[in-house]
């Protein structure tokens, strides 16, 4: 690292700590995240790009409540059969496809993710995989976590142009301890992030579910000992972090649900839900899911793998997807159907 590199790092610690973030700032957060957010005037002069399939009034209500929306029976079967088979091509056939994997086992310390060719293929089809940004890989995957029921709450949330931030696709249940999302999955604004989780299948309670603390949005911001925000100057572990919102969410009244939808609902939640992975008690019992990191164009105008260049750009159902920087011509690689 040269002098001003470090100068300037130094600079940047020093004013962590003395003016440490202790909350999303007010004059960037979506509207509906204001305490006079007026939400039946809003849905009076909203107009949906698609149209509703949901109660829009009533799903905004729960959203600013409780953090969290569900929209039940929005997503074709079929649409989800066609990702899933793209799903079990790439495992079938890693060699063929430029994707990084991580898998969380003590056997592939201390670089558990790298390229899907290097791992072997039978712990491909195991637990603790996670699959990341296959979407830029599949058409379907980009169809699907753009579908217009995903694409018009986002829309209405946000009411600026949306962006894909990311995606991850798992078959075993993470088992992740509690946390939010915003302090790791980071854009110029760290509120404008949402996330959506699709089942692939009907989950069950003994698959290690997601759970999540109803309310939680509205928690006091954990501290890392610089602030809001995790970054590599930060003083705090993710397990105090855990730990924080495990205790804390109940002393605050929030309670403790655990997700048990079906195959074609969506959970959409806000960057500072508190949630995590159940235990899984069936070992045998798969969690196969979808999970999609949404921001806006405002404050996310690059590709997360690349923060200098303009990115190129491809639009779904109205969302933009930047392509991947390094992927070339395997973006978009499996197709479609018409």
């Amino acid at each position: 690292m040269g002098l001003l590199s470090e100068l300037k790092k130094k600079a940047l610690t020093v004013k962590e700590q003395m003016l440490p973030s202790t909350e999303f700032d007010a004059a960037t957060l979506p509207w509906i995240d204001h305490s006079e957010a007026d939400i039946a005037a809003f849905v009076k002069n909203f107009t949906p790009r698609f149209p509703l399939t949901f109660d829009l009034d009533e799903k905004l209500r729960f959203w600013q409540k409780n953090g969290y929306v569900i929209l039940e029976k929005v997503i074709p079967q079929e649409l989800i059969n066609a990702y899933w088979e793209d799903v079990e091509e790439l495992i079938e056939h890693p060699e063929k496809y430029k994707l990084m994997t991580r898998i969380d086992l003590p056997k592939f310390e201390p670089v558990q993710e790298r390229l899907i060719k290097d791992f072997p293929k039978e712990d491909l089809k195991g637990k603790y995989v996670k699959l990341n940004d296959f979407h830029h890989l599949s058409e379907t995957g980009k169809n699907l976590m753009t579908h217009p029921a995903i694409v018009n709450f986002l829309e209405a949330i946000f009411q600026q142009q949306v962006v894909v931030m990311q995606s991850l696709t798992f078959m075993f249940g993470s088992q992740q301890p509690t946390h939010q999302d915003f302090p790791w999955v980071t854009a110029k604004i760290p509120s404008h992030l949402a996330a959506a989780w699709i089942p692939l299948e009907d989950i069950t309670a003994d698959s290690g579910p997601l759970y999540y603390y109803v309310g939680s949005h509205k928690l006091p911001k954990f501290n890392f000992g610089n602030g809001i925000l995790s970054n590599e100057r930060s003083t705090r572990t993710p397990l105090e972090f855990a730990d924080y919102l495990d205790k804390n969410c109940p002393a605050h009244g929030f309670e403790k649900k655990t997700l048990l939808i079906n195959r074609g609902d969506v959970l959409i939640w806000h960057s500072a839900l508190a949630h995590g992975g159940g235990l899984i008690t069936n070992p045998d019992s798969t969690r196969k899911s979808y999970v999609c990191h949404y921001s806006t164009k405002k404050a996310l105008p690059f590709h997360r793998y690349n923060l200098h260049a303009v990115p190129k750009e491809q639009e779904y159902h109205g969302v933009v997807i930047y392509e991947h920087p390094e992927f070339g011509e395997q973006e978009n690689i499996l197709k479609a159907e018409k």
